[in-house]
């Protein structure tokens, strides 16, 4: 054996020995070793986030809902103030309504004259208007009993008719679009007296 081919013998080692770049010896699964660098603490703070992102979830929906009823109440305060809105104006017409039916009852002496006529013609152009604002007049008649929810006793007088009931009507009562708009002013009977049923 020639010193050239003993030279070769000695560099061949060093050719095929690994270096520190290859992964000779590296576990064939990388995953355990992500396993093992996950520790309790990891877990904890896993946990603590999805807690967290639970509550967030939670205040979510809570704040939608509120959102959600928040717009139903605003829509339902906006018709509420369109379907009332003309109340103020129509309280205010009211009396110009009772005064407009006292004139029609003096004018009503004479049905032919043109002043009836044409008051005739106002009045009902009136209630047109107002039959289509929505309002309503409240029936009552005498002889009916008393409702607070719609009638304003203005005084009570002695009468044979059981007490509460209704002897006498002072001023219609209207209603607007089912809501009480004014209340019907009454005369009612009142109790009889102890004076009154010793005698």
């Amino acid at each position: 054996m020639s010193e050239k081919d003993i030279d070769l013998e000695k560099e061949m080692p060093e050719e095929t020995a690994c270096d520190n770049s290859c992964d000779c010896g590296a576990p064939d699964k990388p995953e355990q070793e992500f396993a093992e660098a996950v520790d309790e603490s990891a877990e904890g703070e896993a946990a603590a986030a999805v807690d967290e992102l639970q509550k967030w979830r939670d205040m979510a929906m809570r704040t939608a809902a509120e959102y959600d009823n928040y717009r139903k109440r605003c829509v339902k305060d906006r018709e509420e103030f369109t379907r009332y809105a003309t109340r103020s104006l129509l309280e205010e017409l009211l009396p110009v309504v009772d005064n407009f039916e006292m004139g029609m009852m003096m004018a009503g002496q004479d049905t032919s004259s043109m002043i009836y006529i044409g008051m005739s013609m106002v009045q009902k152009q009136l209630n047109d208007f107002m039959a289509a604002q929505g309002v309503e007049a409240i029936s009552t008649e005498v002889g009916q009993m008393f409702d607070h929810n719609i009638h304003e006793a203005i005084q009570s007088e002695p009468s044979d008719k059981p007490e509460g009931t209704i002897i006498r009507i002072l001023r219609r009562g209207y209603n607007l679009k089912g809501r009480l708009l004014r209340p019907v002013n009454v005369v009612v009977a009142a109790a009889p007296s102890a004076d009154g049923a010793a005698e």
